[in-house]
């Protein structure tokens, strides 16, 4: 078997290796099975009389060369001839690899083959973690010495083979670019750059999608990220240290459609997750697990040894070299980046990738207006408000009228809060239409994607990142229509925010938590009532005052703060990127300064329009150095034509 370069010598050498009595009972067992749809057994006068290299040559004309070999493996295994099943399933395993990794390098929504673009680097670092599993995982601080971490190594440990960990749990706050690292991976692995050899398959689960599975069983979670429903599962699954699943947003585990779930409890579907991070499913398997810190709380007690990892977005130089490929225009590129050096605060912000996309969005729309940048945002909260007021469906002529953005905004407050109350990140066509939402005409806000449901395919929208539901349920609490129960249902739910931060005593808070805190400021009000053209009554403002008091009281971190303040304490010491040249994915320390090329990837969303996604690349050294001694440097060489509007988050 091992001299079998193909599936045609496959089956030949399986035929052959039969004596003539188990020949006769498998072509028996072959005249009773169909294999596809339409297409009629075989007969018995086609079987009389043939020999082994005929009866090959007749199922694969009949089926083809990869169908014939699976009709043989499946009458072997009739026949209970298990030596040779185990021997022609290595044949079947290898065939379906390949076909598996040309179906991941095809995927449309993550890449856009043919168009150049240059990706920006992200930097790990190692993060402690608990020897208890009782106490919280121990958090990084300003003060620790940093080790940055190669992407191609998380799976390794170097000297030691029988330590390496399976189980890795990247951390990060939201928008830092865990899951356009998480497919990239896979995008790599399937390319046959990251992990050679060491993987048979690596699997992408989206956890916001899994809700989504018809079964709660692990052979339909592989048919889910096969996008096959006859893939060999058993063949896969025979070899589980083979395996690596991506979790990707682990705090994105949604309640199910048909369960409209009011207390937190676990789904089957979520069951079946829970089962493989527990180790009680596949644990030869290796894993890794993204989330945003706030879920470790709920991850941390289904762990036994993790490794954790710690995703803090852009480094310096890359924030100008995302202006660089975000704008083909030199000119708007050079004029934006120019706006952002001068504001620190937006200057910093833009080390969090989805707000750099965020900011090259809005002030690239500005500019497209003919209008003047005046705003100087001092929070995140503001660069979001700045960006929805941006985007809230101006009309088709280029006017806007306040009536419809208020309308439009309040819809999109009302399937935010519905979506969080409810852990919900998944949304029906049905449930935009009830809020008179048109998901097209909202691509600023929301994305769409096809599935597979059966036998029919459905379309469900989601935010474009869970910031932006946050965010509008954040706004959910202020605009409200029926003025006599405002202060009623905004105190309730201030207050329900309050008591649920208690209960779980997590030190850092949601960003609905940072949205309302930011907004409860004074001028942020008067901001926020200019830009949306609504006013905060009293007995709401009078809440926000209480929210904020109250907040300020527990002394909760602000989400991103830790990626802030980790930057500009320690990781001015560290090269801050992940070479992606379709072979590997690497960290180094700034020490090593070498010059690195890459060849580029394009990921596609589904966003209304497509788009391309900057992820990581390295520049020659000369301008890398440059930019390292000023901190704030742009890149000066001129993006790919094709490479306009791009998304991160």
């Amino acid at each position: 078997m091992a001299m079998a370069r193909n599936p045609r010598e496959a089956l030949l050498w399986a035929l052959s290796d039969l004596d003539e009595k188990d020949f006769k009972k498998l072509k028996f067992y072959l005249r009773d099975m169909t294999w596809s749809e339409g297409q009629a057994p075989l007969a018995r006068g086609e079987l009389e009389g043939l020999i082994a290299v005929d009866l090959a040559e007749l199922l694969i004309s009949k089926y083809g060369e990869k169908e014939a070999v699976k009709v043989v493996f499946e009458g072997l295994k009739a026949m209970n001839l298990l030596e040779l099943v185990d021997q022609l399933s290595h044949i079947c395993l290898h065939d379906y690899r390949e076909i598996y990794r040309e179906h991941v390098l095809c995927l449309e929504e993550w890449q856009e083959v043919g168009v150049n673009g240059r990706y920006n680097q992200v930097l790990l670092v190692a993060k402690p973690s608990s020897e208890s599993q009782e106490s919280p995982a121990c958090p990084i601080t300003p003060e620790q010495e940093l080790d940055s971490v190669m992407v191609e190594a998380l799976f390794d440990s170097g000297e030691k083979p029988s330590l390496a960990p399976s189980l890795v749990v990247l951390e990060g706050s939201a928008g830092t670019g865990k899951t356009t690292l998480s497919r990239k991976m896979v995008l790599d692995w399937a390319a046959g750059t990251l992990y050679p050899g060491q993987f048979d398959y690596v699997f992408y689960v989206s956890c916001k999608e899994v809700v989504l599975l018809p079964e709660s069983k692990l052979e339909e979670l592989v048919f889910w990220c096969c996008r096959d429903n006859q893939a060999p599962v058993a063949e896969i699954l025979r070899q589980p240290e083979r395996l690596l699943f991506i979790l990707d947003g682990f705090d994105e585990l949604q309640r199910p459609f048909e369960e409209k779930l009011k207390k937190r409890g676990s789904s089957p579907k979520e069951g079946l997750l829970h089962l493989l991070i527990r180790r009680c499913t596949l644990p030869a398997c290796s894993l890794l697990i993204t989330t945003r810190p706030p879920a470790l709380r709920n991850l941390r007690p289904l762990l036994k040894q993790a490794r954790h990892v710690h995703i803090l977005g852009f480094s310096e130089e890359e924030r100008g070299r995302y202006f660089s490929s975000y704008f083909t225009d030199e000119k708007q590129a050079d004029h934006a980046f120019e706006i952002v050096q001068k504001n620190d605060i937006l200057y910093k912000a833009c080390q969090v990738p989805g707000i750099c996309w965020m900011v090259c969005s809005w002030l690239k729309q500005q500019m497209e207006r003919g209008e003047a940048v005046l705003e100087t945002p001092r929070n995140s909260t503001d660069i979001f408000m700045a960006y929805v007021s941006t985007f809230l469906l101006p009309d088709d002529d280029g006017g806007c009228s306040e009536f419809s953005r208020h309308r439009v905004l309040m819809s999109l407050c009302s399937l935010a809060a519905e979506g969080i109350q409810h852990q919900r990140f998944l949304f029906e066509e049905a449930e935009l239409r009830k809020y008179n939402l048109d998901g097209p005409r909202l691509a600023a806000f929301l994305s769409s994607n096809d599935y597979q449901l059966g036998l029919a395919i459905k379309k469900f929208y989601s935010f474009r990142h869970i910031s932006f539901q946050e965010f509008f349920y954040a706004m959910s609490f202020l605009v409200k229509e029926d003025q006599s129960r405002l202060g009623k249902e905004s105190h309730r739910e201030v207050q329900r925010l309050l008591e649920v931060k208690k209960q779980e005593g997590n030190d850092e808070m949601t960003l609905t938590m940072q949205f309302l805190l930011d907004i409860s400021k004074k001028d942020s009000v008067s901001n926020l009532e200019l830009k949306f053209c609504f006013r905060i009554s009293p007995c709401i403002a009078q809440d926000l005052k209480h929210f904020k008091e109250q907040l300020e009281s527990i002394k909760q971190k602000r989400t991103w703060d830790l990626e802030f303040s980790l930057y500009e304490a320690k990781t001015k010491n560290l090269i801050k990127g992940i070479q992606m040249n379709n072979v590997s994915l690497k960290i180094a320390h700034s020490n090593e300064k070498k010059s690195q090329s890459q060849n580029p990837f394009s990921i596609k969303t589904s966003h209304g329009e497509k788009q391309k996604c900057p992820l990581v690349g390295k520049d020659n050294i000369a301008r890398t150095q440059k930019e390292a001694s000023t901190g704030k440097g742009r890149g000066t060489e001129e993006p790919d034509e094709e490479y306009q509007k791009n998304t991160y988050i």
